[in-house]
């Protein structure tokens, strides 16, 4: 038995798979203006279709659908079966409210009530 597979049923195999990902996936980063769909991402990294998506270096905004997710820095890693990857330098949280930078006790009163 042999596992050998012609390039154009290869080739066929990873545009089928990168056409599942791209539907699927509804994480985007955006670089400038411009937004590219990003097909994987994982703990050290993402991955964007190599055709479409220019060569992207610095810093970019991730988001998931709407949500502004991530804010990083990234380089690029490598590129293999039509995606091109790219791995954090920093990757930072965007958070919905500021950081304090107290302790808020959580059985504090809301507000005051004055007798009138």
């Amino acid at each position: 038995m042999t596992t050998y597979l012609p390039k154009e049923l290869q080739e066929g195999l990873w545009e089928a798979r990168l056409a599942t990902l791209k539907k699927t996936s509804r994480l985007r980063v955006q670089v400038g203006d411009e937004f590219y769909p990003v097909l994987r991402l994982w703990r050290e990294g993402f991955a964007v279709e190599d055709a479409t998506t220019p060569k992207l270096r610095g810093l970019v905004d991730l988001y998931g659908g709407g949500k502004h997710l991530y804010q990083c820095l990234i380089v690029a890693s490598d590129a293999e079966a039509g995606e091109m990857r790219y791995e954090f330098k920093r990757n930072t949280a965007i958070a919905d409210a500021a950081a304090l930078d107290f302790y808020s006790d959580p059985d504090a009163p809301v507000g005051l009530l004055t007798h009138e």
